[in-house]
């Protein structure tokens, strides 16, 4: 593992990839670097922490954010965007409409209830970026040298799930809060538990047997976690096929 990684607290995954586990919420941005572009999975939780990634990603990479993909849109995973200056933001179609007008309010009231200063909540989603670039099935990004599938697999956790495949020495899957190590999943209020085990049957149909699976909160799984989650998450939810 590279020790640049390690000492700005990064855990390096592949060549081309790496994450880290934010405080306070142990919320997870992952790094893919190309030879023309950086993408960046989830900004973080306010524009502050935003602001402390992306300096460290510059440091780490030699060069800014290029692109950044919203696996959904819980605020510890979108509300730091605007601290990257001109990067193209994709999602999962439709959550660009639901982070809009009212979504933005509901937005700053869960920061606040989790714990966000009600001055930085207020402040990030004043500032709050919309993902331009709808992703509605499957979309490649080429970021020179590896090309990046970014896959619509929602709903499940929320009603626009996205998921990042990174190919390699051995496949990355950054799967957001479909997947979750460091406690149960969370269903809210914007959840669809009928569809959440489909979800995950997608994420590990395009990850593979042999993949690294980067859940939204806690430490790397396999796809055999993966499969017992999913299990568990469709007797939870009383789902067919469980």
């Amino acid at each position: 593992m590279d020790v640049r990684w390690e000492e700005a607290g990064w855990e390096r995954l592949t060549g081309r990839t790496g994450r880290r586990r934010l405080p306070v919420w142990d919320c997870t941005v992952g790094l893919v670097v190309g030879d023309d572009a950086v993408l960046l999975v989830d900004p973080g939780s306010s524009l502050r922490e935003g602001a402390r990634v992306r300096a460290e990603a510059e440091r780490l990479t030699g060069r800014r954010v290029t692109h950044i993909a919203f696996t959904h849109g819980h605020f510890d995973h979108v509300l730091g965007a605007a601290a990257f200056s001109g990067a193209e933001v994709y999602a999962a179609v439709g959550l660009d409409s639901v982070l809009d007008n009212t979504g933005r309010e509901q937005l700053r009231q869960s920061a606040v209830g989790h714990g966000l200063a009600e001055a930085e909540a207020a402040q990030a989603v004043e500032v709050l970026v919309l993902p331009r670039h709808p992703v509605s099935g499957e979309w490649t990004l080429e970021l020179g040298g590896v090309r990046v599938l970014l896959a619509n697999v929602g709903p499940g956790h929320t009603g626009h799930d996205l998921a990042v495949f990174v190919p390699g020495e051995r496949e990355v899957a950054f799967c957001g809060d479909l997947v979750e190590e460091s406690g149960e999943p969370q269903a809210g209020r914007d959840a669809v538990p009928s569809r959440w085990p489909e979800a995950l049957d997608r994420v590990l149909a395009l990850g593979g047997d042999d993949a690294l699976y980067v859940p939204g909160h806690g430490a790397v799984v396999d796809a055999a976690f993966v499969r017992v989650q999913r299990a568990a998450l469709a007797v939870r939810f009383g789902v067919s096929g469980a």
